[in-house]
């Protein structure tokens, strides 16, 4: 009989340990399975959110991230549409703006864009903003939740005025509702409104179109990015370019790190756990076994068998639980990505627990791993048997 065969049968004939160790196993891989999800969940969120704009670089002002207007902006787009391999840029601005409509008045972000012919914005019904305004009229695009928070859906004329942090006050223009559409970055609660840059200008009562906060460029499919980079470099040294992976890559410096720790921390404590559990389980099912094992021995059966015994009596306890966990993981990651989606401020389309295949592959290794090493000294144990005491012993007691 192979070793595989007598390792089956041992857990079939031993159901309670055999349940024991499963359950334990799944309950502790699902929370390893989380974990794995969680260390890169937000990045690979974060990343998807950035790519659905459909821009892959984006200029801002030399100071970083912050929200500081690009001197001559205007002209720095139109310099990038020239370049070859550039297939869409936009301009874009947010300010805080105050809509009215009726008796309800409701607050909101303002973003204005220039000249993109593709969507930073996903348009649910309705129309979008036209690409190539050259009128202070005002055709917008609000988010889904703003006809119920404002009263005001797609038809419908609404009253905006720019909030530009100080005490000045701007006189209102009107805006025409002309779709609905999905921000990716709106926040639970949050409400925006979209329309043409020269719209938004003139809100502000602001003339000049050339202090964009952050330009967006997409390069063709074919287009090498990173040459991209270059020539704007070339244009302007003064601004600088990151593609989206450079972004996601700043933000899991500084924004990320703290998850992605909690993600290792907690890891390790679950593998050392799994690994205490089997060992702990075969040790004491060995113990147990002395007579059995050295009986077998005596029979004729190798030292090597008797340790392939057990290392898949390890592999098939580890391997079962390892497995149950990766469906029980995934619905406690929709529980817990649920929990910490409450967080006020983070946008809705971001997630906490995203799965990849890699988090599967390193899950299953693991606990490869876990099983080997949880053989070990189940297996060192049996090797050393003596046969002829523990035989003697057994009949004695």
């Amino acid at each position: 009989m192979s070793p595989i065969a007598l390792a089956w049968r041992t857990t079939v004939r031993y159901r309670s340990r055999t349940l024991l160790a499963i359950v334990g196993v799944a309950v502790i891989g699902a929370l390893l399975f989380d974990m794995l999800l969680l260390s890169r969940g937000l990045l690979v969120s974060f990343s998807e959110l950035l790519n659905a704009e459909g821009f892959d670089l984006r200029i801002v002002a030399s100071s970083g991230f912050t929200r500081v207007p690009i001197p001559d902006s205007a002209a720095l787009a139109d310099a990038v549409r020239q370049l070859p391999g550039v297939a869409d840029v936009a301009a874009v601005r947010v300010e805080s703006a105050e809509v009215v409509s009726g008796k309800s008045r409701t607050r909101v972000a303002l973003i204005g864009r220039d000249q993109a012919r593709g969507r930073t914005w996903r348009l649910v019904r309705g129309y979008d903003v036209p690409s190539d305004a050259t009128s202070d009229r005002c055709d917008a695009v609000v988010d889904r939740g703003f006809p119920a928070a404002g009263g005001a859906d797609v038809g419908a004329t609404v009253r905006v005025s720019a909030l530009p942090g100080s005490a000045m006050v701007l006189p209102p223009i009107d805006c025409h509702i002309v779709g609905i559409a999905d921000f990716g970055f709106n926040a639970a609660g949050d409400h925006t409104v979209a329309t043409t840059m020269r719209a938004l200008q003139h809100a502000m009562g602001e003339t000049r179109l050339d202090n964009a906060e952050v330009i967006l460029v997409a390069s063709d499919s074919n287009a090498d990015p990173a040459a991209i980079v270059r020539a704007i470099a070339r244009i302007r040294p003064d601004v600088k370019t990151y593609s989206n992976a450079d972004v996601v890559e700043q933000f899991n410096r500084n924004g990320f790190a703290y998850f992605r720790q909690i993600s290792v921390v907690l890891s390790t404590l679950t593998t050392v756990f799994a690994f205490l559990l089997v060992a702990t389980l075969l040790t004491v099912s060995v113990n147990q076994r002395l007579g059995e094992i050295a009986a077998l021995r005596a029979l004729g059966i190798a030292r090597r068998r008797i340790a392939a015994m057990l290392f898949w009596e390890s592999m098939l306890l580890v391997g079962t639980g390892a497995l149950a966990a990766v469906p029980l993981g995934a619905a406690l990651a929709v529980g817990f990505d649920k929990l910490l989606r409450q967080m006020p401020g983070l946008p809705e389309s971001l997630h906490f627990f995203v799965f990849e295949p890699r988090a599967l592959f390193v899950h299953l290794t693991v606990f490869g791993i876990t099983a080997i090493a949880s053989a070990a000294y189940p297996v060192w144990l049996a090797a050393r048997l003596p046969i002829a005491q523990t035989l003697r012993r057994e009949v004695v007691g």
